[in-house]
């Protein structure tokens, strides 16, 4: 019973997660970093704009999202 009770909160988490990096997209309005504040890589001109606000590149954002 309790392995029914972590995945059903596992999800919940993970749905609030999403919910809220939505919610902080659509309200950010501060330019896009145009380095990485991870790597100094650059960060592609389209992800810039396709992304309001954002800070790292793909690859760094990824490893962000695997460590929660």
């Amino acid at each position: 019973m309790a392995d029914v009770i972590d995945l059903a909160n596992d999800q919940a988490d993970y749905f609030l997660q999403v919910a809220l990096d939505r919610r902080q997209r659509q309200t950010t309005t501060a330019a896009s970093a145009e380095f990485c504040e991870d790597c100094d890589d650059p960060i592609p001109l389209l992800r810039q704009q396709m992304v309001p606000g954002c800070q790292t590149c793909v690859s760094c954002q990824e490893l962000r999202e695997a460590r929660r």
